[in-house]
């Protein structure tokens, strides 16, 4: 809901401030008043083309900030998905320069004016010279008629959800067709690769984390390797030219036996001798490298490097291969067996497709009923509008199977009796046009949080059309708040907040500013679209007649 505008700068408004409210808004005025300079400064908020003419004389920029609340689920995910927070109130300014430059913020980010008008769109519909309505989007009428559906039909809404589901699974067994087909039709060049490569990684048999033990045994063994070099080289100088050490102490200490002197001097050396020899001996013994079992070695390595060249040439890590040798089975047997699973593929998207066409047309059928009660419901709408040599239909042609079943669908109107229907969008202007608007609007209540505004939509009309207008308005303003530009007594009567737009001029400079009225001033402003400038009594009698908010 638009709860605040701020417009500074703009032709003939210096300053302004208003604030809107919840129901039906209405803006008077005279004839130049600057309505008009109103609407296009809400809309350059909203993200239309910038004009340099709308700066106002004398200034270098232009700013407009329109402020809403409430707003719809479609936006706040529009806002999340640039970046934008919404804490319960969304802020949209643009400003423009006399050089023609223009700038938008949302919540104070920068963005683009086309992410201006896309936020935008979503938050305010006009009917009226800008003609950015929703509905005149052929796109939009599916779902225009659908939300009908709901809202009249208890069924409508599962039926919608079945053909969903049933196109889903139609789209998946298409899908699953699709990818059978081109694999059987490389299965000839495929087969001979596949055949090759599931007997290499069967002939291999790579388990899940043999790599790495492989890698790690290897790596102990080779370090064992370097382990019993070393300790030959230790033994080596230990035995130095092939001699044994301890044998030549042994035999030093036999020669010292010989001494015959009682006791021998050199018994305690003699002692030392055999010691050293008996630890020379322990020592060369336990440094004596083990036997390498180079054959184990060899082995080991030459799997791991069998493992490693095959893990690469697949482009998988080692511990992959098991997986990669179940996705080429389990495509070899696809091939091989290629006859019975296209043939169980296709009866599957068979089966899936005549169920979503059953559904689709029970979609269908529901449809015709519910454009049915539509035209109906807009045809009665029309007469009092004004619009009583008007007709409505709604167009519904077959088109290709998606996710909304298979009808495409176009409003269509003709203005006058001979006529032959045309889209929405090309049947109608001016005030004819906001009228059909607003009797489509108020049959056609949308789910989304949605500000409208009508313009010029009581051109051409008075007396009882205009009340008409009038009540249809107020229907509208109960469900979305509506902004209305109006020349109209009856019409401006259902206003639930009025505005009145003045022009004065003073020293050569001319302004235009926008007051709510309340009480005598609402009633004197009615009498005086009644009656125009010279305010009667007789007019002010009948304005009270007419305010009915």
């Amino acid at each position: 809901m638009l709860t605040h505008l701020h417009i500074s700068n703009i032709v003939l408004i210096d300053k302004l401030n208003l604030e809107f409210g919840a129901g039906l808004n209405i803006l008077t005025g005279e004839t130049g008043a600057g309505k008009s300079i109103l609407l296009d400064a809400l809309a350059l908020a909203l993200g239309a083309r910038s004009d340099v003419g709308l700066v106002r004389h004398g200034c270098d920029t232009a700013s407009v900030i329109a402020e809403f609340d409430n707003i719809d689920a479609g936006t706040r995910k529009s806002l999340d998905e640039n970046g934008i927070d919404f804490d319960g109130t969304l802020i949209l300014r643009r400003t423009l320069s006399v050089d023609g430059k223009s700038r938008a913020w949302i919540n104070d980010v920068p963005v683009s004016v086309k992410m201006l008008k896309q936020i935008g769109d979503g938050l305010v519909e006009i009917h009226g010279q800008f003609a950015n309505h929703t509905l005149l989007n052929p796109a939009t009428h599916r779902l225009a008629l659908d939300s009908f559906g709901v809202i009249n039909n208890p069924k409508y809404n599962q039926l919608l959800d079945t053909v969903r589901v049933k196109y889903n699974e139609y789209h998946s067994a298409e899908k699953r067709m699709h990818e059978l087909q081109q694999m059987l039709d490389t299965s000839a060049a495929e087969r001979e690769f596949l055949e090759h490569n599931v007997n290499e990684l069967t002939a291999l048999n790579v388990h899940v984390g043999e790599e790495a033990t492989l890698s790690a045994k290897r790596t102990e063994m080779m370090n064992a390797e370097k382990d019993a070099a070393i300790l030959s080289d230790a033994v080596a100088a230990l035995n130095p030219r092939g001699e044994y050490v301890c044998d030549n102490i042994y035999a030093a200490a036999n020669i010292l036996l010989r001494i015959k002197t009682d006791p021998n001097p050199y018994a305690q050396q003699i002692d030392d001798l055999y010691s050293a020899a008996e630890i020379l001996s322990d020592v060369s013994e336990k440094l004596a490298p083990a036997d390498i079992d180079t054959e184990t070695l060899d082995a080991t390595e030459e799997r791991l490097f069998a493992i490693r060249a095959v893990a690469r040439k697949h482009r998988v890590s080692p511990d992959e291969l098991p997986e990669k040798l179940a996705q080429m089975s389990a495509q070899l047997n696809t091939i091989e067996n290629s006859d019975a699973q296209l043939q169980k593929t296709q009866s599957e998207l068979n089966a899936a497709r005549t169920a979503f066409d059953a559904a689709a047309r029970e979609l269908s059928a529901a449809r015709a009923t519910v454009a049915a009660q539509l035209r109906t419901k807009i045809l009665a709408e029309l007469p009092d509008l004004k619009l009583g040599t008007a007709d409505f239909m709604v167009e519904c042609t077959q088109t290709a199977p998606s996710v909304n079943g298979i009808d495409d669908i176009t409003f269509m109107i003709k203005t006058n009796p001979g006529m032959p229907f045309a889209p929405l969008n090309r049947a109608a202007s001016g005030g004819e046009l906001s009228r059909l608007m607003l009797a489509l609007r108020v049959v056609l209540i949308p789910n989304d949080v949605r500000t409208f505004i009508f313009d010029e939509i009581d051109t051409g009309i008075s007396g009882a059309t205009a009340s008409a207008v009038g009540q249809r308005l107020n229907r509208l303003a109960q469900k979305s708040q509506t902004l209305v530009v109006t020349h109209s007594a009856q019409v401006a009567g259902y206003a639930n907040k009025h505005f009145k737009i003045s022009k004065h001029s003073e020293n050569d400079t001319t302004t235009t500013t926008v007051t709510e009225i309340l009480g005598d001033e609402r009633i004197n402003e009615i009498a005086r679209i009644i009656s125009g400038a010279q305010i009667t009594p007789e007019s002010l009698a009948t304005a009270k007649t007419l305010i009915q908010n």
